[in-house]
């Protein structure tokens, strides 16, 4: 009876295995998006990108994970007193689910920012603080994330 389960697990698993283009559509789409331009442009670059790439991967029944990491003169675009992109930033948020978009801020930068102003900086409700942006990137890709500059 034992030889027969195990000749039977192994004919069920490759039953139920994936093929490569199965195993392709479940791979996770990932991105990081650097934004280190105080630029409306840039930010609105970036935003448009990352919509496109959340629509199309809406349109196939995928899931696709952008994060926007922003630092130096770009924090502005995360900042809730500078940002000219904070509204649509909140609109893009609330529909990317079911994928995700995130967005990071660069501690380093915003200290810095804090000193040089003279004054606490807030950040936009969707953003998330970290220790510094260059790091993030750098995390990210190493996790298998692709890099893009817009």
């Amino acid at each position: 009876m034992g030889f027969v389960r195990s000749v039977l697990l192994v004919l069920a698993a490759a039953l139920f295995a994936p093929n490569g283009a199965q195993a392709e559509a479940a791979k996770p789409h990932r991105i990081v998006m650097q934004v280190d331009q105080n630029d409306p442009e840039v930010m609105n670059l970036a935003l448009n990108n990352a919509k496109n790439v959340l629509e199309l991967y809406r349109s196939k029944g995928e899931d696709a994970v952008v994060e926007i990491v922003a630092y130096g003169p770009g924090l502005h675009m995360l900042r809730d007193d500078t940002s000219p992109v904070k509204d649509r930033i909140k609109q893009l948020a609330e529909v990317a689910f079911p994928s995700t978009l995130a967005f990071s801020a660069c501690n380093n930068t915003k200290q810095g920012m804090e000193k040089r102003e003279g004054h606490a900086i807030a950040i936009i409700p969707q953003a998330t603080l970290v220790p510094a942006g260059v790091v993030r990137i750098m995390e990210l890709e190493e996790q298998g994330y692709s890099y893009v500059k817009p």
